[in-house]
């Protein structure tokens, strides 16, 4: 195939998974025999096929102590599996043109594929990913190797002010409750070589597991290739995230640092994944911090005040209550008039609301850029993995813009006071004079 046929083949492909996400995404699903959730949305446009599987095996679920397993855990999966030390992983995807991905975040850790649908390739690279998944070595050697590196980026990210600031954020929200609980060097150190064998063991069990497939295969295809990916893992239960306990009382934490630029963060715990409030304040959070340009925090911080270059807020639902965070940087300086003019903006929505000429922009970009999130097999795969791992409706996709549609004045009001309350606000500043 020569140059000009594969741009041509690629185009053709961008434009058929626009119109697929135009007209919504078809997404199939069952319970393999093995107990793993099956989320499944045929796709002709590429000969490609995508693949992820999900376990509730994040951060969340480190042990007292030993915050960063999660991580460490995942990230040795594909250095060594089966009969195959790292090289021959990497080589083997290498000569198949496949592509290993994944990672660990606070609730989930995922392994994903991307492979030609030849049967050929896709049979090798399913292969593959069954044994890292299934069966990972967790080498010695490269666990000492790979504990180090960690280590030294830990530390060498501790020095850095945007780091000591999340990090204090996140604290201040969760407190000890996992989401609060960050890898240290104490933590890092204390994790041993078996503890990695023992998570992956009681974690990465059928019971928690949503696979995601998109792409050129048969519902039956896909049938097997669920039960081919999950049959060797133990049957498993589910671990649960703890409910995320009493909301914080205001504070304001301010940390010295002798960079040039404050950073500032201010939120609190908010949102739920499946929280009906969802549309509500994601099309008011467009009017206040997530709109770029048009959003009031960047007219009055950046525009009129010259203050910061950037200001944003941002809802971030997760299993339990994930932030609402409003960030920004700004000269030492500016540090507490930029907190002023912000509070003072975030204080008069909450009051307010948007307009009628905010909330119409607002529902219009949101709508109107929707089918750019579902214009590749990649996105749908990202879209439906969310849904099988949280739990979201089938037809979540398919009346996201109905919903966004429905959202009234009266509505984000609402929401924003039953989800947003400065009695809770925790504020982080570092650097700030």
């Amino acid at each position: 195939m020569n140059n000009k046929m594969l741009k041509a083949l690629l185009a053709l492909g961008v434009i058929f998974s626009a119109q697929a996400a135009m007209a919504g995404v078809k997404i199939e699903n069952w319970t393999a025999p093995t107990g793993a959730r099956v989320f499944f949305v045929e796709s002709r446009a590429l000969p490609i096929i995508d693949v992820q599987v999900d376990f509730a095996a994040g951060a969340a679920q480190d042990p007292v102590g030993k915050s960063g397993l999660a991580q460490l855990t995942r990230g040795l999966m594909d250095l060594g599996a089966g009969d195959m030390n790292e090289s021959d992983v990497a080589m083997k995807l290498a000569d198949l043109g496949a592509r290993l991905g994944g990672g660990a975040d606070t609730d989930r850790a995922s392994v994903s594929l991307r492979t030609l649908a030849d049967a050929d390739k896709r049979a090798a690279a399913f292969g593959i990913m069954r044994t890292v998944i299934s069966a990972p070595r967790f080498p010695e050697a490269v666990f000492e190797r790979e504990r180090a590196r960690t280590l030294a980026a830990l530390r060498e990210s501790l020095t850095r002010p945007e780091t000591i600031a999340s990090r204090a954020f996140w604290s201040g929200l969760y407190g000890k409750h996992p989401y609060g609980l960050q890898p240290g060097i104490e933590s890092l150190a204390a994790i041993e070589l078996d503890d990695l064998r023992e998570f992956h063991a009681a974690k990465y069990v059928a019971s928690s597991a949503a696979v995601t497939i998109v792409g050129a295969l048969s519902r039956a295809e896909a049938e097997a290739l669920a039960v081919q990916l999950t049959e060797a893992l133990p049957a498993g239960v589910a671990a649960p995230v703890l409910p995320v306990p009493a909301l914080p009382a205001a504070t304001e934490l301010r940390l010295p640092h002798p960079a040039a630029q404050a950073h500032i963060h201010l939120g609190l715990p908010a949102l739920k994944r499946g929280d009906p409030d969802f549309y509500a304040l994601m099309v008011g959070n467009y009017s206040l911090g997530g709109g770029g340009f048009v959003s009031r925090l960047m007219k009055e911080v950046r525009d009129k005040r010259g203050f910061a270059y950037s200001v944003y807020s941002y809802f971030a639902p997760m299993k339990e209550a994930g932030p609402f965070q409003i960030g920004l940087q700004t000269k030492r300086a500016q540090a507490n008039d930029a907190l002023k003019v912000t509070r003072d903006v975030l204080q008069q929505f909450l009051a307010e609301g948007p307009s009628e000429v905010e909330l119409k922009a607002a529902k219009a970009n949101i709508v109107g850029s929707f089918p750019l999130r579902l214009d590749s097999n990649r996105k749908i795969l990202d879209n439906v993995s969310a849904i099988g791992f949280y739990g979201m409706p089938l037809d979540y996709l398919d009346t996201y813009a109905q919903k966004i549609e429905q959202v009234t004045v009266a509505d984000v009001r609402a929401a924003f006071a039953r989800h947003v309350q400065p009695a809770h606000l925790i504020t982080v500043v570092v650097a700030g004079d």
